[in-house]
C-alpha cells in the first residue's frame, strides 16, 4: 500500500467516539466547525509549533512531530513528544544520551465519557515505538479546561484495541459503509450534527439522502 493511502491517525479518536462521525468525515468527506471544534483548533495551534524545541533540565520537549506506522498503516502528527533523560531509554539524533519517549496529547475541553482520547494517544505511542525502536509505557492527556495532565498507561488490552479499531476502520473504508445514525446524548455537541441527522434513522449515506431530497424538490 502506498503511504498516501494510509489512514489518518486522528481518525482513531473519531472512530472510537462515533463510527458514523468517522465515516462521514473520512469516507463521505463532510465536515463542519462549531464553537467547540473552533476552540480546539485554537488550542492546538498553541501546541503544534513544529519549530518549537525546548530543554527543561533532563527533558527535551518537541512539538508537532510527524509520526507514522507502516505496521498499522496510519500517519499523523503528535502534539507534543517529551524525551526524558533515562539510562534505559533510546538514543535520538544529535545526542549521545539516552531518553525515554513520552507522548502528550492536548485536548481543549474536559475528559470525555469513553476511551477515544486514550486510544488516540496509544496509537501515537505505537507509531513512536516503531519509529524509534523503543518501548513506551505511558503518555499524558492534557485537558485545557482543567489545565491538568492525566497519565495513561499503554497496557496490552489498550494496544490490542487500537489494532482492532484500525482493522475495522480499513474494512469500513474498503466497503464504503457509513453506519446508520443512532441518536445519543452527545449528538447535539457534535459539529456535524446537522449533516449527520441522527434523528432520521435508516437513511444510510448522507450524500445519497441529500441527493434524493433535492431531487424531490
Amino acid at each position: 500500500m502506498n503511504v498516501d493511502d494510509y489512514l489518518m491517525l486522528s481518525g482513531i479518536q473519531h472512530f472510537a467516539f462515533c463510527k458514523r462521525q468517522w465515516a462521514l468525515i473520512h469516507i463521505e468527506q463532510v465536515w463542519a466547525d462549531n464553537t467547540l471544534t473552533f476552540q480546539g483548533h485554537l488550542f492546538h495551534e498553541r501546541a503544534d509549533d513544529p519549530n518549537f524545541i525546548e530543554s527543561r533540565g533532563n527533558i527535551i520537549v518537541s512539538r508537532a512531530i510527524p509520526i507514522i506506522s507502516h505496521k498499522l498503516l496510519v500517519y499523523g502528527v503528535a502534539d507534543v513528544v517529551e524525551f526524558h533523560r533515562s539510562e534505559v531509554g533510546v538514543q535520538i539524533a544529535g545526542s549521545e544520551k539516552r531518553y525515554q519517549i513520552v507522548p502528550v496529547e492536548y485536548k481543549s475541553g474536559i475528559k470525555v465519557y469513553n476511551d477515544s482520547n486514550e486510544l488516540q494517544l496509544c496509537a501515537q505511542a505505537l507509531c513512536l515505538e516503531e519509529m524509534f525502536s523503543a518501548t513506551i509505557e505511558f503518555g499524558y492527556l492534557f485537558y485545557g479546561k482543567s489545565k491538568r495532565r492525566q497519565k495513561i498507561l499503554f497496557e496490552m488490552q489498550m494496544r490490542e484495541k487500537v489494532h482492532d479499531l484500525i482493522t475495522e476502520m480499513y474494512k469500513c473504508l474498503e466497503a464504503g459503509i457509513t453506519p446508520k445514525p443512532q441518536a445519543k446524548g452527545w449528538c447535539n455537541n457534535c459539529s456535524i450534527n446537522e449533516i449527520c441527522m441522527p434523528t432520521l434513522p435508516n437513511k444510510g449515506s448522507t450524500r445519497a439522502y441529500m441527493k434524493s431530497f433535492l431531487n424531490e424538490e
